[in-house]
């Protein structure tokens, strides 16, 4: 027989590695892993302080400028003179400016009031008075310049707060329930688990070189107020028959352009193992996630590919010294997430929600925010992930008077829930990726909303996102838009109906709009569904049994 006529089987093609350290060893697959392994995104801060600052942006060298700077909390922002249709034409490095967005990290949502107008000074002196509060709990500062960062961080440092690790391949800021300690619906406080997180791991070095991010959130409140559906890992109140009070343990959530929803360990975690479980989860990540490629370097490929069986018998027999109690399944939490507006506290007094429409802030806003506070003797100020800030510790006679006192500031103590419930990231203003704006197109929304509809007597949650990394959460939003050319023009892909935990945004074939028929667009859908909706339905409820008519 011959060699064309041989019945012989091919071999397989032998599986590409997929990097991760423990099964293929620390040599590196790609660009970014080679740099890690040189030096640490860390090490950039002393060459900041010591060469960039004072030799200017064209000092700094590419490798330090990204990836490196992300570590610090840096990150290069976007030419202003380049608009949507240059981000999928133009490298990185050609869309950026020589000015940095910074990330001030808020582990918890914990701020004071001094704390606070302190970000705003800086704000007002090195950042042109931008200000944004994230869904992630922090402030982000657009317009930095390489020359001022050392004064910065001297300033945030000398009040306990810092930009390190905002960004990058790292453990991100710890989120908390804002309520921690205080809320009379309250589970069970995981204040000192984030605490220990901090104190303990965060900067012990183990987790300066993860695949890629590491996001989670620990809350006790029955509100599950974190979106612990969507972080890496992320623990939440739950009651154990025999053992009372403590966490169930979700890993493997993310959203971006592959979303999925964490997955229950189906475990019960006391509140003195928490820490030890986040650090192990964190260890296998970093030993077994993937690193090969970057878009499938999330826990979540890890997690999705093993299973939640495995996942836990690899974290309890090779991670942790003793294993896991098994735990009940926690019930969802279908109502208001958020806490706008007043709400008891378990000690008697109350704490006020408020609203900045969509996160946006300035200077002088902060330091007026915070001279209220002071002036009402509040000390603890907390951000949360739907960008509200919190007010706590306040007596019942000082609730009107601070509500009408911040409102002069400029914030939403009784907002529509237009303004309630908007989400939107930087947007084409400053972020490299994006393709629309949104930041600014959310607040002429809001207002045209308010208008044209006054009000809405249930949830209403619209996110506009700049690209489909989906930062502002469009695939779980009653209306999620992202961003993209449309016609010429800046535009937006529509997913409609979703909703963390229950159900993804139903995508219309096809069916986009532009910013322009925006408002149009949202008016004529709301207005169907209040023909349409059923007794006590919910927007996204209505989404589901609608006709592809009645939602274009």
């Amino acid at each position: 027989m011959t060699p064309s006529t041989s019945t012989k089987t091919r071999p397989a093609r032998q599986k590409k590695p997929e990097g991760q350290w423990k099964i293929d060893g620390y040599d590196p697959l790609n660009d970014d892993e080679r740099i890690k392994q040189e030096a640490d995104g860390l090490s950039a801060k002393q060459r900041v302080i010591d060469i960039y600052s004072k030799q200017g942006f064209a000092s700094i060298p590419a490798e330090d400028l990204a990836p490196r700077f992300k570590w610090l909390g840096l990150y290069s922002q976007r030419r202003q003179d380049l608009g949507g249709e240059y981000t999928s034409k133009l490298t990185t490095s050609e869309l950026q400016d020589e000015y940095f967005m910074m990330r001030v990290r808020f582990d918890g949502g914990r701020v004071t009031p001094d704390q606070l107008r302190v970000v705003g000074e800086i704000s007002r002196d090195y950042a042109r008075s931008t200000a944004d509060f994230t869904d992630r709990q922090n402030i982000q500062l657009h317009w930095i310049r390489i020359e001022d960062v050392p004064a910065i961080w001297d300033k945030l440092e000398a009040h306990n707060l810092s930009t390190l690790m905002g960004c990058g391949d790292v453990p991100r800021v710890i989120l908390g329930s804002p309520v921690a300690g205080i809320a009379a619906d309250e589970i069970i406080d995981g204040t000192p688990a984030i605490q220990e997180i901090v104190d303990k791991h965060l900067f012990s070095g183990e987790f300066v070189n993860l695949p890629r991010k590491y996001k989670s959130a620990i809350s006790g409140n029955a509100r599950q107020d974190v979106t612990h559906e969507i972080q890496d890992i992320a623990f939440i109140g739950s009651i154990h028959p025999e053992h009372g009070a403590g966490f169930a343990c979700y890993v493997g959530g993310g959203l971006s352009t592959n979303p999925m929803l964490s997955q229950d360990l189906g475990v019960w975690i006391p509140l003195d193992r928490v820490a030890d479980v986040w650090a192990a989860v964190g260890r296998i990540f970093r030993d077994y996630g993937y690193r090969r490629l970057r878009n499938r370097a999330r826990l979540k490929f890890l997690v999705a590919d093993w299973g939640v069986e495995k996942f836990r018998h690899i974290l309890e027999t090779e991670y942790l010294d003793a294993p896991l109690i098994d735990g009940p399944p926690v019930p969802q939490h279908d109502g208001y997430r958020d806490h706008i507006g007043i709400h008891p506290q378990k000690d008697g007094k109350f704490y006020l929600g408020v609203k900045p429409t969509v996160g946006h802030a300035s200077g002088e806003q902060l330091i007026a925010i915070a001279d209220v506070a002071d002036r009402f003797g509040i000390t603890r100020i907390r951000t949360t992930t739907d960008k509200e800030l919190l007010f706590l510790d306040v007596d019942q006679a000082d609730l009107q008077p601070l509500s009408d006192a911040l409102a002069e500031t400029g914030l939403y103590t009784h907002p529509s829930e237009f303004r309630r419930g908007i989400i939107s990231c930087t947007g084409l203003e400053f972020c490299k990726l994006a393709h629309v704006t949104t930041k600014a197109r959310a607040i002429e929304l809001v207002d045209e909303l308010e208008q044209r509809l006054h009000d809405l007597d249930v949830p209403l949650k619209i996110s506009l996102n700049g690209c489909p990394n989906a930062c502002a959460r469009s695939q779980v939003s009653d209306i999620g838009l992202k961003g993209q050319i449309v016609r010429g023009e800046e535009g937006f892909q529509v997913h409609l109906g979703g909703a963390l935990g229950l159900n993804w945004g139903r995508k219309l074939r096809g069916h986009k709009v532009t910013s322009a028929e925006l408002g149009d667009y949202i008016v004529r859908v709301v207005e169907k569904y209040k023909q349409q909706r059923h007794d006590g339905e919910q927007f996204r409820e209505w989404v589901l049994r609608a006709t592809d008519e009645d939602l274009s």
